[in-house]
């Protein structure tokens, strides 16, 4: 299971053990969107191949 947190910056992750941070920049250009347009969809897809997703995908803008 993977969980994350967004704030401002960017993403603390937590992946199968393992905690690392996503910086906000890297997000964008993996993405080619705004930060706050990016989705935790769009961010769990970055994290692992084929992640497990529920309910409606939410905007970063929208969680911050």
């Amino acid at each position: 299971m993977t969980s994350i947190a967004i704030d401002d910056d960017g993403v603390d992750v937590v992946h199968e053990g393992t905690e690392f941070r996503l910086e906000r920049e890297l997000i964008e250009e993996a993405t080619e969107k705004s930060y706050y347009d990016v989705t935790d969809h769009e961010i769990l897809r970055i994290i692992e191949k084929d992640p497990e997703l529920s309910g409606e995908a939410r905007r970063v803008g929208d969680i911050i």
